[in-house]
């Protein structure tokens, strides 16, 4: 009789021992899935901040390049000018 206790008692503990080992797997597989999909979300928020950054910048090179080319368009009037006042200058 003490061996079918003891028989019983240990199978009643590996049953009770499968099925928590099972649930903590459950948890911890439903915790790394939330895990995962907050890093990917924070990734993408990542991801459209850079692309933003990019327009921006692009925005930003052609603002440089449109006034690149009126400085040098307002250089040559001040040089045109400059010929000119000289020339009125010399002739009198």
């Amino acid at each position: 009789m003490e061996i079918t206790i003891g028989v019983i008692s240990a199978i009643f503990g590996i049953v009770i021992g499968y099925l928590t080992f099972s649930r903590n797997r459950d948890k911890d597989v439903k915790s790394d899935a939330t895990d995962s999909a907050v890093v990917r979300t924070k990734l993408d928020s990542i991801g459209q901040g850079v692309d933003s950054i990019r327009i921006d910048l692009k925005a930003n090179e052609k603002n440089i390049a449109h006034l690149s080319e009126r400085v040098t368009r307002v250089e040559e009037s001040t040089k045109q000018a400059h010929r000119r006042l000289d020339i009125q200058g010399g002739g009198q």
